[in-house]
């Protein structure tokens, strides 16, 4: 069984305010199909919709990340990281990360570039869990990110900033 670490993405504080996010792509808890898949997989790596709603009324900007804490890693798999996302926007449409909410940076990945790279787990694996998750921050942009800015940095530079998130998991296997 999970732990709750696992089901969060490292440097993630608990005990925040949840937001409340959906997508049309896949159901919470559900397979990831493979468009969403990347290409090694033979998907498309186009990036699921998502929305999200029950922000605080300060919030200034979000942040979006994808994490598979499954990978054999022994440190799990940065898919995605997209920072600095105007607070009046609350949704990004299926394929997004090709073309980003204006103001917006998308950081580097743990396949080594920046954008979304879908799932691509180890043939015969159990399947993976992806963790997409929303922070609602204090901050109109985060300082310091940048194309090359890693997950790992991402979480650490938003610490103190989060007033509340959300987390929305889906599942893929080859």
């Amino acid at each position: 069984m999970a732990t709750s670490y696992e089901l969060r993405q490292p440097g993630t504080p608990e005990n925040l305010p949840a937001l409340t996010l959906s997508s049309n792509t896949f159901a919470d808890g559900g397979v990831i199909p493979l468009s969403a898949a990347s290409v090694w997989a033979g998907g498309s790596d186009l990036s699921p919709d998502l929305s999200w709603s029950g922000a605080p009324a300060n919030t200034q900007s979000y942040a979006v990340t994808v994490f598979d804490p499954d990978a054999p890693t022994g440190v799990g798999f940065w898919h995605w990281s997209l920072v600095n996302v105007p607070a009046a926007v609350t949704s990004l449409a299926a394929g997004a990360s090709k073309n980003p909410p204006a103001g917006s940076v998308q950081g580097y990945t743990d396949y080594g570039s920046s954008g979304y790279g879908g799932p691509c787990p180890p043939e015969g694996d159990p399947p993976h869990r992806y963790i997409f998750t929303v922070f609602a921050l204090d901050i109109p942009s985060v300082p310091g990110i940048g194309a090359g800015s890693t997950g790992a940095f991402l979480t650490f530079s938003l610490r103190g900033h989060i007033l509340a998130l959300g987390t929305y998991t889906g599942l893929y296997s080859r």
